[in-house]
């Protein structure tokens, strides 16, 4: 029995809610999932807490600990300069650019060991982070400041061409910066015995992601500092209970930071998490095979967070001979933000067996995971291979049918709704995309159907969101579609996933000409990718006479994925039998 009360016996069985009384009919029982691991006070945290206090909190104990470490050049810094530096920061921001509460700063930087330390001094002012990708286009920076009304960019030089035209103060990583920008060291430099006493509520915005959400169109996502403490506390709370009351082991979580910080998955799922448990993030800034088998030995990496296309290389590429297995610390590897074939599961298990393989199901709408496997150390033990993980505390669950709206019972998909502390505030400044996804009893729709067995494992079987997940990354086709259509020679396009190995999807786009008009698909590519970030650009280009389309308008784009699938696949065999 746990200290608190709560028995900590695990049960396999589900718990679906009763029918609700004088509402429902037999035919329309409510059928809710909810966990069957306890709601204790681990799970749920103290009410009042903000995030860079729940993150730092117990720092004391860990003043001289490691927290971050650059993986190309060593530089790192404890948890006391962690500390010293957010202060300064907090200082600097405050003091130097008169930033306040509720200020929109975005911060426009590849994986470094200083990203987030950025986002700690940011939001411990009570103002507001919002990443963004520095490989996106300008216009795409452009609509994401004008739209958050952001009041600075903290950059490097590589990318400070992108944003020096925004009418924004800009902060460059780098001391040999352009007139008009600021170095980084009027941040960290600053004197944090100036730093402003600041009161910030659990429920104020801490967090702005831009995500194409359910409908295509990039919108911010208004986070709390609460949504992030009680997802992180859910998604911890087997390791926080181990170590309740002690110091934990220096070598428990070595993490490493590969991931997009700018990315929900990154700032949130790594970053955050780490350094809660007092780990140290291993921070890669792009992905390349040799060095990361490098970087897993040489640093000793205990989890791995990366995307399938990166576990797909691990299965089918030679390590090497001086890749020692012998010397492999890995303890498990979390894939998430598409999904994980079985087979590929069984064959990385086979090649490293012993590493743990963990899938996990999360939306920036609900502030990163939403349902996940548990620790290792967990008596309810690893989900099946091909699932995403089980509904965590704190979590309520239901599958509904997108035709009649009622919610089905297990081993029957429909779409995922979830509902829980974690939910989004809602979208900025647009109240209607919010209650498209929001409805009014809190139920967040999420636009993926899936189902839920009889142990209480959760499954993804497709999308009904039009999103292409390109090496993890979101790709909305109406983006792709407006740019091509803008193209003097096209008369309409769609723009469909096409299943692809490595990448999972690519998009491919279907072109209609017009009139004696004759452009080429390589044109065509090159066309789109001057306007996007290189993981939108169109990777396949098909000339079609017309877009099929239903009654109402609205692209069948299941009907133009079948065949050109089906075409594509016909091409390989007749390849095959030359």
């Amino acid at each position: 029995m746990d200290p608190s009360g709560v028995d900590e016996s695990i049960s396999t069985e589900l718990i679906p809610s009763p029918v609700i009384d004088g509402l429902t009919s037999p035919q329309e029982q409510d059928h809710i999932f909810r966990s069957t691991l306890p709601l204790n006070p681990i799970v749920v945290p103290p009410k009042g807490l903000t995030l860079h206090g729940y993150v730092l909190d117990n720092i004391e104990d860990y003043l001289h600990r490691i927290a971050l470490i650059d993986s190309s050049n060593g530089r790192h810094y404890t948890y006391g300069q962690v500390q010293l530096l957010t202060k300064n920061i907090q200082a600097g921001l405050w003091n130097q650019f008169g930033i306040r509460k509720g200020d929109v700063v975005i911060v426009l930087l590849p994986n470094i060991a200083e990203y987030f330390i950025f986002v700690l001094g940011i939001i411990s002012i009570g103002a507001i982070y919002s990443g963004s990708n520095p490989a996106a286009h300008e216009s795409e920076i452009q609509r994401q400041a004008e739209n958050s009304g952001a009041k600075l960019v903290i950059t490097d030089l590589k990318t400070y061409k992108k944003v020096e035209a925004l009418g924004l103060p800009v902060v460059v990583m780098g001391e040999d910066v352009s007139d008009g920008s600021y170095c980084y060291l009027s941040l960290f430099e600053a004197d944090g015995s100036q730093a402003p006493t600041v009161d910030i509520s659990e429920h104020d915005v801490c967090a702005l992601p831009y995500s194409s959400g359910t409908t295509g169109v990039s919108k911010g996502v208004m986070i709390t500092h609460r949504n992030i403490v009680a997802n992180l506390n859910q998604t911890l709370a087997d390791i926080e209970r181990a170590y309740r009351g002690g110091v934990i082991p220096d070598d428990e979580s070595v993490v490493l930071g590969l991931m997009p910080f700018f990315h929900i998955y990154g700032i949130c799922g790594i970053c955050c998490a780490a350094m809660r448990l007092k780990g140290k993030v291993v921070v890669m800034a792009r992905y390349n095979f040799q060095e990361f088998l490098d970087i897993l030995l040489k640093y000793e990496i205990t989890f791995a967070p990366i995307v399938p296309p990166i576990l797909l290389q691990l299965v089918k590429k030679d390590l090497g001979e001086n890749f020692d297995r012998s010397k492999l610390k890995l303890k498990s590897i979390l894939t998430a933000a598409a999904p994980l074939g079985i087979e590929l599961q069984r064959a990385f298990e086979a090649k490293f067996p012993g590493v743990e393989v963990q899938q996990a199901y999360g939306l920036t709408e609900y502030s990163c995971v939403t349902v996940s496997h548990c620790s290792p150390i967990h008596g309810r033990g690893p989900s099946k291979p091909g699932s995403v993980g089980f509904i965590l505390p704190g979590l309520e669950v239901k599958f509904v049918d997108p035709n009649t709206g009622l919610s089905l019972p297990a081993n029957t998909p429909g779409e995922i709704f979830v509902r829980g502390e974690s939910t989004m505030k809602g979208y900025f400044k647009n109240p209607a995309a919010t209650a498209a996804t929001i409805d009014f009893e809190g139920w967040l729709h999420t636009g993926d159907i899936g189902y839920i067995d009889n142990d209480g494992d959760v499954f993804i079987v497709e999308r009904m969101k039009e999103l292409i997940k390109y090496k993890g990354f979101q790709v909305p086709p109406a983006e792709l579609e407006a740019v091509l259509i803008s193209h003097p020679a096209v008369a309409d396009a769609a723009v469909i996933p096409i299943p692809d190995e490595e990448a999972g999807e690519i998009p491919g786009a279907c072109v209609v000409l017009k009139p004696d008009c004759f452009i080429s698909p390589s044109e065509i590519q090159a066309f789109v990718a001057s306007k996007v970030s290189t993981y939108k650009q169109v990777r396949h280009v098909e000339f079609l006479a017309s877009i099929p389309k239903s009654s109402s308008g609205k692209i069948l784009r299941r009907v133009l994925k079948e065949q050109i699938v089906k075409d594509r696949n016909a091409t390989k065999s007749d390849g095959q039998l030359k």
